[in-house]
């Protein structure tokens, strides 16, 4: 039995269709998005891909979110009140009272509730440089709140470090803001910001200097 050898192309085919069907393991995803960022022709086979699998979604019907209003509405009044007699404007007035507040409490209940944020700093020791990176509903935004850019011809890198794994880019600090799809990682992972030459990293790991590194904390509840 023989092996079978695929061409470079065919590689990456192969890794846009495992991208699309969401086959591919974290790192690896993470890995794929960032590349079809720099990447235009890997990016034409993802969005071939998505179009060649779209029929698949034909089964299945869209879900909307429920609407909970109404049944709030309902367990709080469940029986229409009453005509008001005449000479009883007081009573309408203290009715119509308690439904504002009751109203109030409806849509106070229907609003999402913030879940737990994780942010990790990472600081240069003299601190003129510094970026804030914040893990919020599978996004993770990065934000430079010190300092300034790499200089001309290099650019700032973020990378990220599971546990006996190797580093893998989460994309380019050339502007102020980096917002990436990311689901929490779990405390104890590593941020790290290198130097690298303009259009990030030639290889599959820092090539430049690594001037910032942060643990990432436990996430903390809002």
């Amino acid at each position: 039995m023989t092996d079978t050898t695929f061409a470079p192309q065919e590689d990456d085919d192969a890794l846009a269709a495992e991208y699309v069907l969401g086959v591919l393991s974290l790192s690896d995803r993470v890995a794929a998005e960032t590349r079809a960022k720099r990447d235009d022709a890997f990016a034409a086979m993802i969005a071939a891909w998505e179009t060649r699998l779209s029929g698949l979604n034909d089964d299945y019907d869209e879900a909307p979110a429920p609407n909970l209003l109404p049944a709030i509405e309902a367990r709080l009044f469940p029986v229409a009140p009453a005509a008001a007699k005449p000479g009883f404007g007081w009573m309408r007035l203290l009715g119509g009272i308690g439904l504002a507040a009751a109203l109030a409490l409806a849509v106070y209940l229907v609003q999402p509730v913030p879940g737990p944020v994780q942010v990790a700093t990472l600081t240069s020791a003299d601190a003129g440089l510094v970026y804030e990176a914040r893990f919020v509903d599978e996004q993770m935004i990065v934000t430079r709140v010190a300092g300034s850019p790499a200089p001309a011809g290099e650019v700032h890198e973020l990378w990220i470090i599971a546990p006996d794994a190797p580093p893998v880019s989460l994309g380019l600090l050339a502007d102020a803001t980096l917002s990436v799809p990311y689901p929490a990682p779990p405390a104890g992972w590593v941020l790290a910001v290198s130097v690298e030459p303009a259009g990030g990293s030639p290889a599959a790991g820092p090539t430049g200097p690594v001037i910032l590194t942060a643990e990432i904390p436990p996430a903390s509840e809002t």
